[in-house]
């Protein structure tokens, strides 16, 4: 790595004392918080400047330090959007009479959705032109469409700070024009009730940014007539509202971290009144679908950890009346389910590969779809048509570029309908190995560990190796392929993808051991894969890497207070290292919701636990590897405080001369940069940390292994 003669940043200490169960806390760089009021007035005071001004000294910093890879990082965008296709095109589906499509064209960041009457040979219709909607933006998100029962609206969210605060606004697709009403402060989710003019969404607290209350809008009215249907008072929950396959039911969800609830309206009747499903219970989860006469329910209930399938009368939809339909299995964890007419689809995941079933509602046909690879990724999209044999569904792996294909359930006869295409020419799938290992963790769980790798990479001590992992809210990382992970697999890096616990690879209990007061486990598991990649001769301490993001941020800030010593460098994107003070403060986006995953340290068993491991509170005096921490100025989820001040920190106790560098985003969010070739630059940038940290960057010029 490149060391210029350049002033490392230092923050200024300005004390402040929080004391919680007889425990002091001092924190020297509280003074980096300032609120979403400062942070958007039109005129900055003197403290916002303040802050504004250190993270574009931090900013500043990291650019002179990298300067000298500025070239191959260019070099590397290019080569990363060469194996794009520009002009690339979504398969269209079908819905209620039109088939819909998403676009790209040459040169352009932004997607243009449009749509064909009837047939696939019809005129195209141009919903939006994104590229148009983005001019003037630095951030600008477009989604969400949901176009009415008689095809003539369509609702749809913008968000241009990337906070996910949406604006909801309505298209008249008749006369091209946009309808005045707009709607401030959503979820960007909106529902259509069967008339055409009625229109259900959920709002966020203006603070907290908590889903917590569901308005209905009438077509053409000012908002401030909308009417609150439901407000969601406990603050550990959430809210939203859909519409049931079946088109029949608009519900409203709650939701916490172990604890839903549903309701129900009937689609014709929008100005009805809800009925209760079944009342929440504390660690009882259900999601909800309808057919025929009957709510199809994914459930735990009776202590069905891995979920299982039930159904109830619409007539009397509460729990005593559920009958098993797929019960539940220990090996099996139920991940989703889809109703058509003639079959039943099941999404499962057994030893931590997905599985898809097929079940004929008359019973003659039941079976899975067959998959060769040791590992791989495959999902069922929404396939909104119900009256249909025909199911669509995505496959990929580490080695395999994404495929979208039909498959017709009574034939069991598959149509490739399009393969992700490696534009640069220079893509063969042989090239690439992949294959999963399992580490023996310290309590002697097998965590599964996925590899892939270029053929002619030999794996040993000088092997580097980027070892990846999220670990959180029971999210599975699936085993995908990636275009860009290319650019370092074609310079000798292992990408290592290891499925912690605390993620559901391994089924429910999987997360269960790695939330709460079991969440040390994620962090040893992550640990104990590294030490076995080592001890395995698959790499060296000094050539292996770690990467996360958000709550895999928790886990790098985690890790490298832990175990500095098995990494030559780490990658921690917008992470949430301030655990302590976040899960402290319920004004901060999201926090009251979070008190199920990592617990309420208002309690000082939990207050405990947490600070034994919250990396901005166990910063020590110790040696640390190459760090390089990235944030967004406008993130809801992690506020960019949290990253600063841990940097602020590492500086200040550190005892090393390795880089540490912190590049703070100003004008994106949690997300990052909204364009696709953006997003690539993002990508590039970390990747040529790696490499340059890997000793692989002469000149600005890359050697190449081979």
């Amino acid at each position: 790595m490149n060391h210029k003669k350049v002033h490392t940043p230092v923050a200024k200490k300005e004390p402040v004392k929080f004391k919680m169960h007889g425990d002091i806390r001092i924190d020297n760089y509280h003074w980096m918080r300032i609120s979403d009021a400062q942070k958007n007035a039109s005129v900055k005071d003197e403290h916002t400047q303040e802050v504004i001004d250190y993270l574009e000294v931090e900013n500043t910093y990291y650019d002179t330090v990298m300067d000298y890879t500025k070239s191959f990082q260019e070099k590397l965008f290019l080569e990363m959007k060469g194996r794009i296709k520009e002009d690339d095109s979504s398969v269209p589906y079908k819905d209620n009479g039109y088939y819909y499509n998403i676009r790209y064209e040459t040169g352009n960041q932004y997607p243009i959705y449009s749509r064909k009457k009837g047939s696939l040979k019809a005129s195209e219709e141009v919903l939006f032109d994104v590229n148009k909607e983005a001019n003037g933006y630095d951030y600008f998100h477009l989604g969400s469409l949901n176009v009415s029962p008689n095809n003539r609206f369509v609702v749809f969210a913008t968000d241009t700070v990337s906070r996910r605060q949406y604006f909801l606004r309505i298209k008249d697709l008749k006369t091209g024009k946009i309808l005045d009403d707009i709607i401030e402060n959503t979820t960007g989710g909106s529902v259509w009730a069967n008339d055409n003019k009625t229109i259900f969404y959920t709002k966020k607290n203006p603070t907290t940014l908590r889903s917590e209350k569901i308005y209905r809008h009438i077509l053409g009215t000012p908002a401030s007539e909308d009417v609150e249907v439901y407000h969601e008072k406990d603050e550990t929950f959430g809210t939203y509202v859909t519409k049931s396959k079946s088109r029949q039911y608009i519900i409203i969800g709650s939701y916490s971290t172990v604890s839903t609830e549903a309701q129900f309206l009937d689609a014709n009747n929008p100005f009805g009144e809800f009925q209760l499903i079944q009342p929440r219970e504390r660690d009882h989860e259900y999601s909800v679908s309808h057919y025929g006469d009957s709510f199809y329910i994914l459930t735990n209930k009776d202590k069905a950890i891995n979920f299982k399938l039930m159904k109830t009368p619409v007539s009397s939809p509460s729990k005593e009346n559920w009958v098993d339909v797929i019960p539940h299995r220990d090996d099996t964890l139920l991940e989703s389910f889809s109703i058509f007419k003639d079959f039943l689809v099941l999404e499962e995941r057994t030893n931590g590969l997905d599985k898809v079933r097929f079940k004929k509602w008359d019973e003659s046909q039941d079976y899975y779809l067959p998959f060769d690879e040791e590992t791989y990724t495959v999902g069922v999209y929404s396939n909104s048509e119900f009256d249909t044999d025909i199911i669509r569904y995505s496959y990929n792996s580490f080695t395999t570029p994404n495929s979208i294909i039909d498959f017709n359930m009574n034939t069991q006869e598959k149509t490739i309908l399009k393969e992700q295409e490696v534009m640069d020419g220079k893509f063969v799938k042989s090239n690439y190995k992949s294959k999963r290992v399992w580490a023996t963790a310290r309590d002697g769980k097998k965590v599964p560990i996925s590899l892939v790798y270029h053929k002619n990479t030999l794996l040993g001590k000088d092997t580097p190796i980027l070892q990846y992992a999220y670990g959180s809210y029971g999210a599975t990382i699936g085993d995908r392929f990636s275009t860009t992970r290319l650019s370092l697999l074609d310079r000798g890096f292992v990408y290592a993808l290891a499925h912690i616990r605390g993620g559901q690879y391994l089924g429910r209990e999987w997360y269960e051991d790695g939330k709460m007061l079991n969440k040390k486990n994620t962090f040893t598991d992550f640990v104990d894969c590294s030490k076995f990649l080592i001890e395995n001769n698959y790499t060296s301490a000094q050539h292996l890497y770690a990467m996360g993001g958000s709550a895999g941020g928790l886990l790098m800030g985690v890790i490298l207070n832990m175990n500095p010593e098995l990494y030559n460098g780490v990658l921690a994107a917008v992470p949430f290292v301030d655990v302590v003070s976040t899960m402290l403060d319920e004004s901060i986006p999201l926090t009251t919701g979070e008190f199920d995953e990592w617990g309420n340290p208002k309690n000082q068993e939990y207050y405990d636990y947490i600070k034994s491991y919250s990396p901005y509170d166990q910063v020590k005096a110790q040696n640390y590897p190459s760090i390089l921490v990235t944030t967004g100025f406008h993130d809801s989820q992690v506020q960019y405080w949290e990253p600063a001040k841990w940097v602020a920190k590492l500086r200040e106790l550190k005892t090393d001369n390795n880089v540490l560098l912190l590049k703070t985003n100003m004008g994106t969010g949690h997300g990052g940069a909204s364009g696709r070739f953006d997003a690539l630059k993002e990508t590039a940038m970390d990747y040529t940390f790696l490499l340059a940290l890997e000793n692989k960057l002469v000149d600005t010029e890359l050697i190449n292994p081979e």
